[in-house]
């Protein structure tokens, strides 16, 4: 079992930066493949961002984000910056065992964080 648990979220104007952060437990931190998803109200769960084991591969779905991960901590973050209203969403990180590099799919993560949110106001 893999453990998630993420933290940063907060209330930030337009234009501000933010750095989330999920620290893993119960496996090793370099065995797992991490991501990261959105969920705004009424709307699905969508793909944000996404790091291999050993972080030498990544995919985003919006240049104004950065996916890191510090092995050695257990942790991966996603830097946000420039953040617009429509990026206001619960924000949850996800990891895998069994996907081969990375992965933009939820249904890939077996295991997820219980989200936290992050407003962006105009």
């Amino acid at each position: 079992q893999v453990q998630l648990v993420e933290s940063g979220g907060a209330f930030v104007q337009a234009g501000g930066s933010l750095r989330l952060s999920c620290v893993a437990s119960g496996r090793t931190f370099s065995s797992i493949v991490m991501g990261w998803f959105r969920q705004a109200p009424g709307k699905e769960r969508e793909f944000v961002a996404t790091i291999s084991r050993n972080g030498g591969m990544k995919r985003y779905a919006d240049s104004r984000f950065a996916i890191s991960r510090d092995n050695a901590k257990n942790t991966v973050y996603l830097q946000m910056n420039s953040l617009k209203p429509e990026d206001t969403a619960v924000y949850y990180c996800a990891g895998s065992l069994t996907v081969d590099n990375i992965s933009p799919r939820a249904q890939d993560y077996a295991y997820w964080g219980q989200g936290t949110q992050v407003t962006v106001s105009s």
